[in-house]
């Protein structure tokens, strides 16, 4: 019997935080992707649905947040979750409350990311067909 893998979109214009958190999530099992750009993020959001989207909201020429609408768009049922390094404003964070699942601060503990990912994903159905 094969087990389907989650699929998780990791978005953050770091190479170093791409490659820490693909090693990390990679060991949990998860089918990994990552995007450095948001124009890179929204082309593999238009051809792959994911089952969970991390997004860093400063991605350098625009802001991770805006990707926000068009993830609700093309897959309003994957988990996407926001983090920073930099505190945001209550106005920027009731924007990223409305269409993220989940907001956390960097630096993210691997086990908290791991626990919150397993949480709630369970129950959810991935979205990778078997046929």
């Amino acid at each position: 019997m094969t087990e389907n893998k989650r699929s998780i979109l990791i978005i953050d214009d770091n190479p170093s935080i791409l490659r820490t958190m693909t090693r990390v999530l990679s060991r949990e099992g998860y089918d990994l992707y990552t995007a450095q750009t948001g124009k890179e993020a929204s082309e593999k959001l238009s051809t792959k649905k994911f089952d969970v989207a991390l997004i860093d909201v400063g991605l350098g020429e625009t802001l991770g947040t805006d990707l926000l609408p068009l993830m609700n768009k093309v897959a309003p049922s994957m988990l996407k979750i926001v983090f920073t390094g930099t505190p945001m404003s209550k106005g920027t964070l009731d924007e990223v409350n409305r269409g993220a699942d989940v907001f956390l601060l960097k630096p993210v503990k691997p086990e908290i990311l791991i626990g919150i990912l397993e949480e709630k994903l369970k129950g959810k159905t991935s979205t990778i067909s078997t046929h």
